[in-house]
């Protein structure tokens, strides 16, 4: 079992592996994380909330997060003013936290098992228009000559976990469906439910 020691980013949102997230550091307690980080090229967790607030406000309730998170390193940095970064983010691996404390200045710190990366496993016939759907979409934004790559490079559009995290990502869908769909240890699972809502949504 590989146990590490992480800071935690509680959000309300989902981080897919491979995926990219961009945010703006403003609050104290994740000002110092975040430098720390990316002076020492750690990564720091991203979780996502089940009850509270991305931003700490005096008075509320502590936050409640998901115990699936996904690792988060830090690509790009920057510091537009005093008190703000701005990061640009990718997900790692998957990790499950085993325990977890809120320090003083309200910093969550866990201690996380690592999960498996995806295994990899090549789309199946009877879902590779799930995968040519993505392929359109991103030939359709080229097209408009969009100024920055829409989706993480290197495209592995013959890899179910690639693709469905890739869908995840796009699809308007609630954050507590996205939490599930991270979650799930198959990847070829993964994308037969993402066929499942593309159908229903009229896009494959």
């Amino acid at each position: 079992m590989n146990i590490i020691e992480l800071p935690l980013f509680p959000l309300d949102l989902v981080l897919f592996p491979g995926g990219l997230l961009p945010l703006r550091i403003f609050e104290v307690r994740y000002l110092d994380m975040v430098k720390r980080c990316h002076k020492s090229s750690t990564p720091f967790g991203v979780v996502g909330l089940a009850e509270g607030v991305e931003v700490q406000q005096a008075g509320q309730r502590s936050e409640r997060f998901h115990s699936v998170g996904t690792l988060a390193r830090i690509v790009e940095l920057s510091t537009p003013q005093p008190g703000l970064l701005l990061i640009r983010c990718q997900g790692e691996n998957r990790f499950c936290v085993q325990s977890s404390e809120k320090l003083r200045h309200g910093l969550w710190v866990a201690n996380a098992e690592m999960l498996p990366s995806d295994a990899d496993v090549t789309i199946p016939a009877d879902l590779q228009h799930v995968a040519k759907r993505l392929q359109m979409l991103l030939e359709q934004w080229q097209a408009r000559g969009l100024p920055s790559e829409p989706l993480p490079l290197p495209h592995a559009f013959d890899d179910c976990g690639w693709v469905a995290n890739r869908w995840c990502e796009l699809l308007p869908l609630p954050v507590a469906l996205k939490q599930q769909l991270m979650s799930l240890d198959n990847p070829l699972r993964r994308l037969e439910l993402l066929g499942d809502l593309l159908e229903r949504k009229g896009q494959s």
